[in-house]
């Protein structure tokens, strides 16, 4: 429905016909759904908040959604968000036109969250921690203001795991970022659609597109960076054994509570002889 010419939605004009686009296309929309689906993320005639950063990831997000809403398999509806949050050389006239030309109805937030940062965090230190915490506040309240149940975030497969490995090598725990959540306050749901999605079909796919990409390193992107160095390491892993990606994800999916060590999660002091396994 959506390649014919006379039936498809302005995010996917331009498409590339090409056999390769079309399976990368399908597949992002494959593993999407089957996310939405996996973890119920579908709430009938709710409205969703999709964030959007400019980036590849959240370019690709709204995409999606948006063929999936297009063919009826996502009876929700979407209010675009991009906040704007006051870093130097931030092209604040980017995405207003970009979805304006799309027809995506969108919310543009002004909010200096930059300097805060900047004036909170001493010299030397990472901004990320902080500047997440002022942003998913701030994506929190406009998301009440606009009647939304549910925050969307562009975060894909690789994010999922760098996240798992950064709690594993520097927090001490077994934690990543989930596919669903309820935020603290409980009046939020937090979902990630683009869960099951590497991160290289994103950049593929908005490349493709030609999207407008805003860059990330519009605050100083800081060299040495716990996520840079860990994702430095996967790169090396997949590199020299592909697929080796796909397979720790799947791993995070397929845990045995019995096989770990925590009496919390399962109740080893009670296990008896005679009991399978």
């Amino acid at each position: 429905m959506l390649d014919d010419t006379d039936d498809i939605h302005p995010l996917f004009a331009g498409a590339s016909k090409t056999t390769e686009f079309k399976k990368l296309r399908k597949r992002i929309v494959k593993f999407t759904r089957e996310a939405i689906d996996q973890y119920g993320m579908i709430e009938r005639d709710a409205r969703w908040l999709v964030c959007l950063s400019g980036g590849k990831d959240s370019y690709t997000l709204l995409a999606v959604l948006y063929e999936l809403k297009w063919r009826g398999l996502l009876p929700v509806d979407l209010l675009a968000c991009n906040l704007d949050q006051g870093q130097p050389g931030f092209p604040a006239t980017v995405l207003p036109e970009f979805l304006q030309k799309m027809g995506v109805p969108h919310r543009i937030e002004y909010q200096d969250t930059y300097s805060i940062v900047m004036d909170k965090v001493p010299a030397g230190r990472t901004y990320c921690a902080l500047c997440s915490r002022l942003r998913r506040g701030n994506l929190y309240r406009i998301a009440r203001e606009e009647g939304c149940s549910a925050v969307v975030l562009g975060h894909h497969r690789d994010d999922i795991l760098e996240t798992f490995m950064m709690n594993l090598f520097h927090g001490g725990r077994l934690a990543t970022m989930p596919p669903k959540l309820v935020n603290e306050e409980g009046d939020l749901f937090v979902y990630r659609p683009l869960a099951h999605v590497a991160e290289e079909d994103c950049e593929r796919f908005s490349k493709a597109m030609q999207y407008p990409i805003i860059p990330c390193d519009l605050c100083g992107s800081q060299d040495g960076l716990q996520r840079q160095q860990v994702k430095a390491m996967l790169d090396g892993w997949e590199a020299n054994h592909p697929g080796r990606r796909q397979k720790m994800f799947r791993a995070l999916m397929n845990a045995r509570p019995s096989h770990l060590l925590d009496p919390e999660l399962f109740d080893f002091d009670r296990l008896s002889r005679g009991e399978a396994e």
